[in-house]
C-alpha cells in the first residue's frame, strides 16, 4: 500500500509568515515517514468544500515547485486541475517543467472542474458539460511528447475525465 498527504487547506497559525515553513516541515515529515505523494488542491479561491470559501488559497504549481525543492523523494501531484482552467500546451510544460527539476517526481491529475462561481469569478472557461473537457484525452495521451528535451527518465499521466480513466507510463529520449 502506498500513502500519500493530500493538502487543501492553509487557514494554519501565524499567517501568511508561517506558510512556507509550516508547509516545507509537513512535506519533509512525509518525505521522511515515507509517504508516496503529497498533493495540494488546484484553486484560485479556496474552495467550498473547506466549509468557507475566505481563507488562504496558495497556486498549485508554484507550490509544487516549492514542494519539490523540499523533499528528495515525495512525488507530486494537483488534487485536480481542472481540464478547462489551463491552456493544454501551457499545463503540459508547467508540469513537464516540474517534472524535470523535481527529477521525475510530477503527476498530472485531471479532472472536468466543479468550481463554477471560481471559475466565473476569475473569467476563466467552465464547461457546461463533462463532454466539454473530452479533448483532453488526446492532449494527455501526447503530453509525454512535449518534454523530449527532459532529463527525467519518466512521465506518468493518471487522468480521470467522465468516465475515461488511462495510467500510462512512456519513456522520453
Amino acid at each position: 500500500m502506498k500513502l500519500g498527504v493530500g493538502i487543501n487547506d492553509y487557514n494554519w497559525a501565524g499567517g501568511a509568515s508561517h506558510l512556507g515553513p509550516t508547509l516545507a516541515a509537513i512535506a519533509r515529515a512525509g518525505d521522511k515517514a515515507g509517504f508516496d505523494l503529497i498533493g495540494v488542491a488546484d484553486h484560485f479561491w479556496r474552495s467550498h468544500y473547506m466549509g468557507s470559501v475566505d481563507g488562504p488559497e496558495l497556486e498549485c504549481y508554484t507550490t509544487l515547485g516549492f514542494l519539490a525543492a523540499s523533499t528528495q523523494r515525495l512525488n507530486l501531484t494537483a488534487l485536480v486541475t481542472a481540464a478547462t482552467v489551463r491552456q493544454p500546451g501551457l499545463l503540459a510544460k508547467i508540469v513537464t517543467a516540474l517534472d524535470v527539476l523535481s527529477g521525475g517526481r510530477a503527476w498530472l491529475g485531471l479532472g472536468a472542474g466543479d468550481y463554477e462561481v471560481e471559475a466565473r469569478g476569475l473569467d476563466l472557461p467552465f464547461p457546461r458539460s463533462r463532454s466539454a473537457s473530452s479533448g483532453w484525452k488526446r492532449h494527455c495521451r501526447s503530453a509525454c511528447r512535449c518534454g523530449t528535451a527532459s532529463t527525467a527518465k519518466t512521465a506518468r499521466t493518471s487522468v480521470s475525465i467522465s468516465n475515461w480513466t488511462a495510467p500510462s507510463t512512456c519513456r522520453r529520449a
